[in-house]
C-alpha cells in the first residue's frame, strides 16, 4: 500500500509531485534506469521537450513490461542539460503522469552520455503482489 503525502507544514509542491510517499505491506519494486529521449528506431529528437516525451515512452514500456503502469511510479527523477521552458515542461510533465504525482527530483547537469541527450529521467514504482 502507498500512501501519499502533502505535509501540511511544508510549502505545496510547485510541479507534479508529493513531497513524500510512504510503502506499507508486500510491494513489489521496479527500478528503471535512466531513460534518453531515444526512439526505438535510434533516433534522438532535436528539441528537449521531445525528448522529455520520447524518455516517457520509453519508462511507460518499462512499466508495462513489469505488469505496472504510471501510477505505480513512487520515485522520478530528471536530468536536463539546459533550460527547458518551464511551464511546456510542467504541462507535458503533467500530462505524462496523467495526474499523478510521485516524489521527484530535478537536477541540471552539464552533460549526459552522449552530447545529443538534453534529458534523461530515471523512476522507481511499486506494486502489490
Amino acid at each position: 500500500m502507498k500512501e501519499y503525502r502533502i505535509p501540511p507544514d511544508i510549502h505545496d509542491p510547485l510541479g507534479s509531485y508529493s513531497h513524500q510517499i510512504e510503502i506499507q505491506g508486500n510491494e513489489r519494486i521496479l527500478v528503471i534506469s535512466g531513460q534518453v529521449g531515444m526512439r526505438q528506431d535510434g533516433t534522438v529528437p532535436d528539441d528537449p521537450l521531445e525528448q522529455i516525451e520520447v524518455a516517457f515512452e520509453n519508462i511507460i514500456r518499462n512499466l508495462r513490461t513489469a505488469n505496472m503502469d504510471v501510477e505505480d511510479i513512487v520515485k522520478i527523477t530528471y536530468y536536463l542539460v539546459g533550460e527547458i521552458d518551464t511551464v511546456k515542461r510542467r504541462e507535458l510533465i503533467h500530462s505524462k503522469l496523467q495526474g499523478h504525482r510521485p516524489c521527484s527530483t530535478l537536477l541540471y547537469v552539464v552533460g549526459l552520455a552522449s552530447p545529443v541527450y538534453k534529458v534523461e529521467i530515471d523512476a522507481w514504482a511499486t506494486r502489490a503482489d
